[in-house]
């Protein structure tokens, strides 16, 4: 693959759409604070999730999450990677994820599991973390700090038309207070945390419009004892 140089405009495609993808409590919990991960969704909705994964060209998620979760994101369905293949498109998504400090160890299992892996770093980090991932990932570095519109213009200049955004909570929080979300698939939970310091879906920000900018409900959905509402966060 052609490296590309986001700081430099590099690529003049049309930004991917981003979907923003994440399931809570419905306090608005994505976790709670043990260190065990509190699985949120139930099997038809972890079903769903890989579907929607199957459909998106890329998928992106924190670096916080990789350390904390070690997840493999993978599309699990043998049905769908053989569909995507058949449509001429890769039997996984291209991962994703950001990191400003660059502390990604190499033996995670995002490294090591699906197809092509792409790292958005600060300029400071990105020559730890090309030793660090040298033949496991690819390493893009953005300026002083991760530029989460140069990451879009760097996907967009790789043919990523479509971007799934798994979180975590800060990661949610950049994309809607930068204006960056085009849809929100928001899985609520019959659960209650309530764990101070546990992690949310979204932090303290300056999000456009305010607090009185009402998002476009764009449906509801029962997935089992699970509540899916999609919203459009631009509006209508």
């Amino acid at each position: 693959m052609t490296p590309h140089d986001p700081k430099n405009g590099a690529t003049m495609a049309e930004r991917p759409f981003v979907l923003l993808s994440v399931a809570t409590s419905i306090d608005g919990y994505i976790d709670d604070a043990s260190a065990e991960r509190l699985l949120l969704s139930n099997a038809a909705d972890f079903d769903r999730v890989d579907r929607v994964r199957a459909e998106s060209d890329a998928i992106l998620v924190g670096g916080n999450t990789l350390r904390s979760d070690n997840p493999r994101l993978l599309v699990n369905s043998e049905q769908r990677r053989a569909a995507r293949v058949a449509a001429g498109r890769p039997a996984y998504p291209l991962k994703v994820t950001v990191t400003a400090n660059g502390d990604l160890p190499r033996g995670l299992n995002f490294w090591h599991f699906g197809g092509e892996k792409v790292v958005y770093t600060t300029d400071a980090a990105a020559s730890k973390l090309r030793d660090t991932l040298d033949g496991l990932a690819e390493v893009v570095a953005t300026g002083e700090a991760v530029d989460f519109g140069a990451v879009l213009d760097d996907l967009a200049g790789r043919g990523v038309r479509r971007l799934m955004v798994e979180g975590g909570g800060r990661i949610h929080t950049q994309f809607l207070a930068q204006g960056l979300a085009d849809e929100i698939q928001l899985a609520v939970a019959p659960l209650l945390v309530g764990e101070a310091g546990a992690p949310r879906f979204v932090y303290p920000a300056a999000f456009p419009g305010g607090s009185a900018h009402r998002m476009l409900l764009l449906g509801v959905e029962t997935v089992g004892d699970v509540v899916l509402l999609r919203y459009a966060p631009k509006g209508s």
